[in-house]
């Protein structure tokens, strides 16, 4: 796959319209060197190289912060992309001579939740669907093992660090050797389907590992276990000293005697609870009735009595014998009532005599116990026994604790150990040498070619911290080079890789993104230029560099598919998104550079 096209433009029209080529092409910042008061930083050459990683997949938040500080925010261009709702749009292609049903097209942009784009083809994808499209595109059916789509295509796009300095380190600080074993056992075409497999267990072996060593922080497992057998002992010595104080002394039936008095008063002041509710409820009861007693309005009842005689004539009961009729009704429901009143306050006398004389056998017993001293004897036997079993606890999950870990490491190490078996097998060996060789032919010979010297990729057995075998890929020499030197190796070992990929029939993009190549000397640069043309048809090489760092033989507008300055930056903010001098009227659409 070639970088066909790339396309910036907003709600007013086309920004920039950036085409690329078969062979280089440059990014060029016109800025005069010489002009301190213009430097070239921050016109957009590299922004171009991030538009383009954006677009396979990476954040769009990274085009606006800072590489080196993700919490700086560049606020100007941020609010220009969002506010003027900037759309990227690159194209791939194939080939440039005709189109193919594998040619696609990118569109994102920079806005949240509903109105982000990030579509391929017109169809819109979710972040992850995103990556899997171009995992699957290169390399069918590959999208959940590793390496990962960005990893696979790392050293395709070098503008941040590591890459920039690293011929191989092209991933994040914090990437394991594993994961750089598994990339380039994958881009040597080595056929290792275990190797996802293989950096889970790392993974769980390093996690595992790393729990056993706080475990084990204040001592080992053979120490706990020592530890805990002297606790044991401790705690049978104890339970002797229990077992034998309490055969010495009366202190088990004193202390027995003591609760039983204890329970025996409490169970007396329920009943006497009990019984003086009981009491309370039938006085209360009485002094109701009492009251109706006294309460009746006579002179109501005599002028009822009255009213009846007046409409009975056969009324024989005088007034006086109502009344009395009345009290005596009243008087006889109070002697019901109050029948049970004797026995209750007899029952309540007794109980306060029993919860008395319990209350002084409670600190007869008490005292006993007290002067005696074995209360606080055993005491400490008890609070003993309660610590040595609070580290007899301790201990022992610990040390459950640990077995667990090294029965998961042992585990692990054996599944790893099957691996180990055929990763480093004589074959396995055999095959990464044979594919080594082929790369370095084209390594070698390119090297050879641009600087007089053979460069070559080896590779070596190693073990991690925690003992496991894995491949370790280096370059010969490189702590022996210059920055120039480094940037160099660094294309060489792009170009020969994508020459050693097509030759082997492996998958991979033709287009290599490079930033700051003036750091290059420009003899370095005409060679690379002049190689890159003379493969053409199989590499696109895209570097952004300094005008009045270009070399003679670069310095052709051929090669050119940018020009940016201080007085036109990539996404022309100062002037809306228009080119310099371009009115309204005229319209942004006519901005190709």
């Amino acid at each position: 796959m070639f970088l066909k096209h790339l396309t910036i433009e907003n709600v007013g029209g086309i920004i920039r319209e950036i085409p690329f080529h078969l062979g280089l092409n440059l990014i060029v910042d016109e800025t005069p060197t010489e002009d301190a008061q213009t430097t070239g930083n921050n016109v957009g050459k590299t922004t171009v190289l991030k538009l383009i990683d954006m677009c396979l997949g990476t954040d769009p938040r990274r085009i606006y912060t800072d590489l080196e500080n993700a919490k700086a925010e560049y606020t100007e261009v941020r609010r220009f992309l969002v506010e003027t709702k900037v759309l990227v749009r690159l194209s791939l292609c194939e080939s440039f001579e005709q189109a193919s049903d594998r040619d696609i097209v990118i569109e994102r942009n920079f806005l949240p939740r509903k109105e982000l784009v990030r579509r391929i083809n017109g169809i819109a994808y979710t972040a992850e669907e995103f990556e899997a499209y171009f995992t699957n595109h290169l390399f069918p059916g590959h999208y959940g093992n590793k390496p990962t789509f960005p990893q696979i295509i790392s050293h395709n796009i070098r503008y941040k660090e590591p890459s920039v300095s690293n011929t191989l380190k092209t991933l994040n600080a914090y990437t394991r050797d594993e994961e750089y074993e598994a990339l380039y056992l994958f881009l040597l075409g080595v056929d290792f389907d275990r190797g996802n497999e293989k950096q889970e267990l790392m993974t769980k072996l390093r996690t595992e590992s790393a729990f056993k060593q706080r475990l084990e922080a204040k001592a080992t497992r053979s120490q706990y276990e020592v530890s805990l057998n002297i606790v044991l002992d401790e705690i049978q010595a104890l339970e002797r000293r229990k077992n034998a104080f309490k055969h010495s002394s009366n202190l088990d039936s004193k202390i027995a005697a003591l609760g039983d008095a204890k329970y025996q008063k409490s169970v007396a002041a329920a009943e006497l609870a009990r019984i003086q509710l009981r009491h309370e409820l039938v006085s209360e009861a009485v002094s109701d009735v009492r009251a109706q007693r006294s309460g009746v309005d006579v002179d109501e009842l005599q002028q009822l009595y009255q009213d009846v005689s007046s409409r009975l004539s056969d009324v024989t009961r005088s007034f006086s014998d109502l009344v009395s009729f009345h009290n005596k009704m009243i008087d006889e429901k109070v002697r019901y009532l109050a029948k049970d009143l004797p026995q209750l306050e007899e029952a309540m006398n007794a109980k306060k005599t029993q919860i008395a004389s319990l209350a002084t056998l409670e600190r007869r017993y008490a005292n006993e116990i007290t002067e005696s001293g074995a209360l606080e004897d055993m005491e400490m036997i008890v609070n003993a026994l309660n610590d040595r079993h609070r580290q007899r606890g301790e201990f022992s999950k610990v040390i459950e604790q640990i077995l667990e870990s090294e029965k998961a490491i042992d585990e692990i190490e054996g599944k790893l150990a099957d691996i180990d078996e055929l990763l480093f097998s004589e074959d396995a060996s055999a095959k990464i040498h044979q594919q080594v060789t082929k790369f370095n032919r084209f390594f070698s010979s390119i090297s050879d070619e641009l600087y007089g010297e053979k460069y070559a990729l080896t590779f070596d057995r190693a073990k991690t911290q925690t003992g496991q075998q894995l491949y370790k890929f280096r370059c010969f020499n490189t702590n022996n080079f210059s920055s120039g030197k480094k940037q160099g190796e660094i294309t060489c070992f792009d170009i020969a890789y994508t020459l050693f990929a097509d030759d082997q029939g492996i998958p991979c993009y033709h287009f290599l993104l490079n930033d700051k190549k003036e750091l290059m000397h420009d003899n370095q640069l005409a060679r690379i230029g002049s190689l890159v043309e003379r493969t053409a048809n199989q590499i696109q090489f895209v570097a952004s560099i300094l005008r009045d760092k270009l070399p003679p033989e670069l310095n052709d507008e051929r090669f050119v598919v940018v020009k940016l300055s201080q007085n036109d930056k990539l996404f022309r903010i100062e002037s809306g998104g228009r080119a310099p001098g371009t009115s309204d009227e005229s319209g942004a659409g006519n901005n190709r550079s």
